[in-house]
């Protein structure tokens, strides 16, 4: 029997929601780190479903280094305004205008970098999560990298 409480702690750890985390440990037999995985293997499948979707609403971010000498512009699109002035969207949005700040003079491309802050993850998972819990299609439309 799945308790309130993990479905509660899969809900906090994943931002998806309750129906789902509940689906994923019945399906993990109550194993939290199992249906974890189940949550991020349905999202990539999500992520996927939902590419061919046009992504034409969005924000601009910026981020500018404390020392004012490395910026960031970036670009990022989804579907609707909705999702676009939401506070995930515009985390995700600030979450990679780090990245490219940290990051930005390496060879490896953007979406395969390790992320800073989780290095099991690459970028490309970072957006694909969110595309699981914001129920749309996100792309990097563009960014830049200035530095002095």
């Amino acid at each position: 029997m799945i308790s309130i409480n993990q479905i509660k702690q899969l809900r906090e750890a994943s931002g998806v929601s309750i129906t789902e985390c509940q689906k994923a440990l019945t399906e993990a037999k109550g194993d939290a780190e199992k249906a974890k995985e189940i949550l991020k293997k349905r999202g990539k499948e999500v992520a996927q479903k939902k590419a061919e979707r046009k992504a034409s609403q969005g924000i601009i971010d910026s981020y500018i280094h404390p020392n004012k000498k490395v910026g960031v512009l970036l670009e990022l699109n989804c579907e609707t305004d909705f999702v676009a002035k939401s506070k995930d969207f515009q985390q995700l949005a600030h979450e990679l205008c780090l990245q490219i700040a940290a990051m930005g003079g390496e060879e490896t491309p953007l979406l395969e970098q390790l992320w800073i802050k989780d290095e099991s993850k690459t970028i490309k998972d970072l957006i694909e999560e969110a595309i699981a819990k914001l129920g749309e299609n996100i792309i990097i439309k563009s960014f830049i990298r200035y530095i002095l």
